[in-house]
């Protein structure tokens, strides 16, 4: 009994050595910088690290600091994405901004979306840095200048109904090419926007069969990595059985003959609704259900 018990002791001890000898994975300063570029800007930018980040505070505060470089990049990536209940970031503002006025959600960088919001608002861009812009604008759409949040949790197997913005074809697709799609409908938890309808997602081509001899169709299969949350959290998402069978009777009530609709085959393999002859072509626009691999926290949005 002793030499078990010791032998668990020592079995444990050495696991807890290995798991504390991982490397821990951090972001870096540049890898920060780089982000928020793309966030801003919809890529990343030329010049020195300080020069970038010297840009990036006059665009989005009006001013350089007088912080150390490092300070800098924690700050503002914590702008970008960082979330609390009294203040949220710069992506969930912007998200939910552009929700209560339009009901939607899109995929451009900061830059391109705010432009476009105060087009539609006022007739014209306005100058400023963002912050500021961005405030106008979150007066207009909210009882104050921001919009309301609270913590909420996504659980597994939650389901988004999704549309392809990828056109997929047997003949030309490749397996490993990128799909991407949109959030076609909103997703609530407890009353709360957690998934505003137009959320990005990405995912590849994991499988291709193109059409044979002897009838055998084209088969493509696809994994649906991921999809953003309105606060900006990246979803893990997958085509599970309850995803399939949401599919199947979307189908199914619209006679599996509506334009843009995909039928799911039994293992989950696209085919079916757009085949031409023996070949496999998916429109843009072909709506089906994803669901998320796991529970997910969450910020999501009151909006009412």
């Amino acid at each position: 009994m002793y030499r078990k018990a010791l032998s668990l002791a020592l079995a444990a001890l050495l696991f807890i050595s290995v798991a504390a000898a991982q490397p821990t994975t951090e972001i870096t300063v540049v890898d920060k910088t780089g982000r928020v570029e793309k966030l801003i800007y919809g890529a990343e930018q030329t010049g020195s690290l300080l020069e970038r980040i010297n840009r990036l505070e006059k665009d989005v505060y009006g001013s350089e600091s007088k912080e150390a470089l490092i300070a800098k990049a924690d700050k503002l990536y914590s702008y970008a994405w960082d979330n609390s209940a009294g203040s949220p970031s710069l992506i969930t503002r912007l998200n939910a901004t552009e929700w209560i006025l339009t009901h939607s959600q899109t995929g451009e960088s900061v830059k391109v979306r705010l432009e476009s919001l105060e087009k539609l608002l006022t007739g014209s861009p306005t100058a400023g840095p963002i912050d500021g812009r961005l405030t106008k604008l979150g007066k207009m759409a909210f009882a104050s200048s921001q919009p309301d949040v609270e913590t909420a949790e996504i659980a597994k197997d939650t389901l988004v109904k999704i549309k392809l913005t990828t056109p997929l074809d047997s003949r030309t697709s490749r397996v490993g090419d990128l799909v991407a799609y949109q959030a076609s409908e909103d997703v609530y938890v407890n009353g709360l926007l957690v998934i505003a309808k137009g959320a990005l997602g990405s995912g590849k081509i994991t499988k291709l069969e193109r059409a044979q001899n002897f009838g055998r169709d084209a088969q493509l299969e696809i994994d649906f990595e991921n999809i953003k949350a309105i606060d900006g959290t990246t979803l893990a998402t997958f085509l599970g059985e309850k995803a399939k069978e949401e599919t199947r009777s979307m189908a199914t009530a619209a006679g599996a003959t509506m334009v843009g609709l995909v039928v799911l085959g039994p293992v989950g393999i696209v085919t079916g609704a757009f085949v031409h002859g023996k070949e496999l072509t998916v429109p843009a626009g072909a709506e089906m259900f994803i669901q998320t691999k796991e529970m997910t926290p969450v910020f999501g949005i009151k909006t009412k």
